[in-house]
This record gives structure tokens, sequence and C-alpha cells, in this order.
């Protein structure tokens, strides 16, 4: 509880891979009553590490797909429609956020509390196009030319080569030497343009205004469509801040250079400070450990959800994986002129 209002974590879930790193940091939380965790998945060995920590941890309540089809990302929308208890604040949390700053959800509950006005607010984002887009513009990263402010920005959003720049620049500059707080800018606000959600909070209040229905794309939705239609801002508080692995587009490239060991070995570091944390870390390690050993015989369990097979046409495989090799050759033609790749500084 915060100031009286209930304090509800989600996470459409997931990757175990990643949430062993996600899943401490919430629990350990005071201000968090209840995480539920939104089973959108069909892999047998993840959805049995939801169930263990549920079972460990009280706060944890798993949530199945209402209409029991999954479907990745399509299958998303229809979890909305729980999130309107009266009096409430949801914080949604991408499965894949593996290093939040200490005391983050507090703050940033704090900051939803004394930004009513505003429809979602979110902390920055590192690997977040348009959070790196407020790193530029103040001076706080200095990239090879000027990357205009979007959300699928070829570079900022797309690119694993940058990503992974990215990456390293933060741990190597920030996270290793203690000093995220170098990179705090305050609060930023937005309207009327579209941001990939990592991270948002929102009050129940609100979202019943239209019963939790979210139709469509999720992400265009509720950064841009429903605010803009009702004139209101999103805002940034920019001086808490989380990191986000990847996405699609970035992730076998990260894989390679094991960008996840690395903020685990961040993660592992600053828990073994702290009592609480150290234990639950512990107890999530043992859990992983258990999964891992029984894996092959989870995966071949039958999923408890539908699947939806989708047809693949040559033009679908061509939209697919040709703007991927022409970005791949780009980025490497940038890097061949670019002595320091992207990021200069």
């Amino acid at each position: 509880m915060y100031q009286d209002y209930k304090v509800i974590v989600n996470t459409a879930a997931g990757r175990r891979r990643y949430m062993q790193y996600l899943v401490p940091y919430i629990v350990a939380s005071d201000v968090v009553d209840r995480y539920d965790i939104w089973v959108n998945t069909h892999n047998g060995a993840d959805i049995e590490f939801f169930k263990q920590v549920s079972k460990k941890y009280p706060k944890i309540n798993l949530v199945w797909q209402p209409d029991g089809v999954v479907n990745g990302n399509a299958s998303i929308n229809a979890f909305y429609k729980s999130c309107i208890e009266p009096h409430t604040i949801y914080f949604k949390m991408d499965d894949d956020i593996v290093w939040m700053e200490p005391g983050l959800i507090e703050k940033m509950v704090k900051f939803r509390v004394e930004n009513p006005e505003y429809f979602v607010v979110s902390p920055l984002v590192i690997n977040n196009s348009l959070s790196t887009y407020l790193l530029e513009v103040d001076n706080k990263i200095r990239l090879n030319t000027y990357h205009q402010a979007s959300a699928s920005h070829p570079v900022l959003w797309k690119s694993g080569h940058f990503a992974l720049e990215l990456h390293r620049w933060f741990i190597q500059n920030y996270l290793r030497t203690e000093k995220w707080t170098d990179l705090h800018l305050g609060k930023k606000i937005m309207g009327m343009t579209r941001f990939s959600i990592n991270a948002i909070l929102w009050f129940g209040d609100e979202m019943a205004k239209f019963s939790g229905v979210v139709p469509g794309d999720d992400e265009e939705f509720l950064s841009c469509i429903y605010p803009t239609k009702q004139g209101l801002a999103n805002a940034w508080n920019c001086d808490a801040i989380v990191a986000h692995f990847a996405f699609f587009t970035q992730r076998e490239q990260l894989d390679k250079e094991n960008i996840l060991d690395a903020y685990g070995e961040i993660c592992h570091k600053q828990w073994s400070k702290e009592k609480i944390m150290a234990s639950i870390d512990n107890e999530i390690i043992a859990i992983m450990n258990n999964i891992d050993r029984n894996e092959k015989t989870l995966l071949e369990q039958k999923s408890p959800y539908n699947n939806v097979q989708v047809k693949r046409t040559w033009k679908s495989r061509f939209k697919k994986y040709v703007p991927n090799i022409l970005l791949q050759l780009r980025e490497l033609r940038m890097q061949d002129k670019q002595e320091n790749g992207f990021i200069i500084s």
C-alpha cells in the first residue's frame, strides 16, 4: 500500500531466464500488495517457474489468459480487463526488465500519486528508443549522429549492434561504478506520440473508464491513441532508471555477447549486500536449478492453452527477413565509417 492506494505489479510472462532477475525486486518491495504474473506462454518449463515462485511467495498471483488462447503479444490485451480496481495503482513491467535502481518501485509509485494528471508514467528505460532520445538531447550520451525521436527508430529501437553498445556503455560506466544517478534527468512530459511501454504505471480508476478494453496494438492504444483522444499527456520520471534487455530485433546479437549474464552478475553482487535480497536471490536460483534439471520433461507437457496457427506466406517472410538483412548491412557500413561505433561518449 502507498497512501491508501493498493499497488499491483503485473508482467506479461514470459521467460524465466529474464524473470529470475525481475522477481526478487518485486517480492522484496514493501509497497507492492500483489504481483500478477500474466501467464502468456506455452512453455512448460517457464510455466513451472511461475508456479513454483507463486507457491514460494504469497504476493505472487498467477493470472491465466481469459480466452484460453496464447498468441504472443496478440493475446495480451485480454489481461487489461482485470486492471480496473478502484484506488489502485498498476505497474506493468516487461518480463525482461533485468535491473532497476534501488527503491525504484517505491519511487515510481510516489511519482504516480504526485502526478495524477498524466495517463501513464514511466521510469527512464535503458534500451528504449525515446528514453535514449532523452539521454541524447540532454547530452548524457553522445552518438555518432543525431537520431530522431521515434518509437520504432531503425537504430535506437531496432538495431542489435546499437543495443549491445548501449548496454555495455551503461554497465561499464554507470552500474559497475554505481553512478547511475548521473543519468537522472528529472520529469519529462510527452503527448500524442507512441513509445515502448516497457515499464508503465496507471490508475485502475482511469482504466475503468473504458473497462480495460484495449483494442488492437496495446502499446499504440495506451501510449498514444487513448491519451490523445482524452487530451491527456504521459510523463517520464527520469530520476528512476530500469534496464530493459531487448526487443526481438536485438535479442540474437545480445545473446551472442552474453549481455544477460553481465546483468545477472551485477544483480547478484548488489543483492549479496542486503540480507533479504540475498535470501530471495538464493531461493530463485534454487528454483531455476530445479527446473533446469527437469526441463526436458517439462517442455513435453501439454500446454494449458490452445494454439493459434499463423499462416506464413512468401510475402510475410519477405517482409520479416529482408528488412533485417538490410539493417544489418547498414549497421556494418556505419561501423566501418565510425571508429567508435554508434556511441561516441
